[in-house]
């Protein structure tokens, strides 16, 4: 049975018509992290990474938990799917459970969903479609609430942690469900992230190699933390507010370089040792395809294996191709889950 041992806590603490296939098959280099500091002196403490930082994020000890199911709230022929808590750390998250019908073991993802205002989302929305392809196609499927969200715990971060804390929950949720004495396949598991979420499955893929065992993404935000900051929380006058509190305690991203690197996963590409498939729409108008070929161009450079595949006149909610997207999601995690 496949079961991830977490990284050793290092310092005190401290984020679908035709396609287009571009795959990476270079050699892998060494890890594209920044390189540490110059050690000083024998007795001279380590540099401690920013609390707010991926590599903060990567020294956490993670031990998700507690999978409990719920009420049963949907049912095909072909699988069940259930309300159900886990445990991420301190907190409780809440989210949705597909369940195929049969002994199994089968295997598994996690989704991860896009952006959706916290104050109206609930338990289970955002990947609706995707949970039941999941289920009925003999998959289990692990639908993350994130904190703060339906029947989770609040965000103890209000924010400020710049969305890190979603990945904690996420990393949780592998964990959890690998726990749980339910019918699931530890040597074949994935995770799956869409708008927001696929940002969220970047900084998990850094932060925690080898947790699964690939992973996807459809029309995901750039993996440059500065592009989303300017395109969503900085204009939007409703998160005036929360922006120059971010402001205020991490600096401009033109004045403090480093920080902002620090929350970006393209920084940290080298780490990533898992297959990624990319689907992404070329009229998305709102995460522009620009940035999943900036960001598939630097996998490869990593020596990431990564696959993009475009769908012309598609935009970011995907509709006459998200069939065809499925389909393909469903051979590549065959061919990389077995």
């Amino acid at each position: 049975m496949r079961r991830w041992v977490p990284v050793v806590l290092l310092a005190l603490l401290a984020t679908a018509c035709t396609g287009t296939e571009d795959s990476g098959s270079a050699p892998r280099p060494a890890s594209s992290s920044p390189p540490a500091a110059p050690s000083g002196p024998p007795d001279e403490p380590a540099a401690v990474p920013h609390p707010v930082s991926l590599p903060a994020l990567a020294q956490k000890t993670y031990d998700g938990r507690g999978l409990r199911l719920g009420e049963q709230v949907a049912r095909t022929p072909r699988h069940r799917q259930y309300a159900v808590t886990w445990r991420s750390g301190d907190l409780t998250v809440s989210g949705r459970l597909a369940v195929p019908e049969g002994r199994g073991p089968f295997p598994a993802v996690v989704l991860a969903h896009g952006y959706i205002d916290p104050a109206v989302y609930v338990n289970g929305q955002g990947m609706t479609r995707e949970r039941a392809w999941f289920g009925d196609h003999g998959y289990v499927a692990l639908h993350v609430d994130y904190r703060g969200h339906a029947g989770s715990d609040p965000d103890p971060s209000g924010g400020l942690d710049l969305r890190l804390g979603y990945t904690e929950d996420v990393i949780n949720a592998v964990l959890a469900l690998r726990a749980w004495d339910g019918p699931v396949d530890d040597d074949r598991v994935a995770l799956v992230g869409r708008s927001m979420g696929g940002g969220v499955v970047y900084n998990a893929l850094v932060v925690q190699p080898g947790l699964v065992d690939a992973a996807v993404v459809f029309a995901p935000v750039s993996s440059d933390a500065v592009d989303n900051f300017e395109r969503w929380i900085r204009p939007d006058p409703g998160r005036a507010g929360l922006a120059r509190r971010i402001l205020r305690r991490y600096g401009e991203p033109s004045a403090r370089p480093a920080f902002w690197q620090g929350v970006s996963p393209r920084t940290y590409f080298g780490d990533i040792t898992e297959p990624v498939l990319i689907h992404h729409g070329t009229s998305d108008d709102s995460c522009p395809i620009r940035w999943s070929r900036t960001t598939t161009r630097l996998l490869r450079r990593a020596g990431v294996d990564v696959t993009l595949r475009t769908y012309p006149g598609e935009e970011h909610a995907f509709g006459p191709q998200w069939g065809r997207s499925m389909e393909r999601t469903g051979r590549f995690l065959s061919r990389h889950l077995g």
